[in-house]
């Protein structure tokens, strides 16, 4: 197999894209959590307590998804370093790592996004048990 430097050169965009989105969900859920946060802080409710949780599990899941994802370019840019320098098997090595990277940081996303539903069956629940609290 040969490498030519177009090849890893294709997951920049994508790459690009990716960051957008995480980054986007990450100031997302900064902003709820804070505002959650003050809300638990003033009533102390365990619900929020609850959704509050599940958004420190999903923060977990997104710098991990950010970390493959910068790693993955690394790696993109090390491969056509080795491809210009006329290094094919580490260039193919870098290039297999990033697209395994790449594909662990979209296997987080992926359940992110599973998750991400949490906090709402969270206060879904909550109606269900008491709906005159939630008037």
């Amino acid at each position: 197999m040969t490498l030519e430097v177009s090849t890893p050169a294709l997951l920049f965009p994508a790459i690009s894209l990716l960051f957008l989105s995480y980054t986007n969900r990450f100031l997302h859920l900064s902003a709820l959590i804070r505002s959650l946060h003050s809300d638990w802080v003033e009533k102390g409710d365990a619900i929020l307590r609850a959704q509050i949780d599940n958004l420190r599990r999903r923060l977990v899941l997104i710098r991990a998804m950010q970390l493959f994802g910068a790693i993955s370019l690394f790696l993109c840019v090390l491969s056509m370093l080795g491809v210009i320098a006329k290094l094919q098997l580490p260039a193919i090595i870098a290039f297999l790592t990033a697209l395994s990277l790449m594909a662990l940081s979209l296997g987080c996303l992926i359940y992110e996004i599973w998750i991400s539903g949490g906090a709402l069956r969270i206060l879904l629940n909550a109606v269900e048990k008491n709906p005159e609290a939630m008037r």
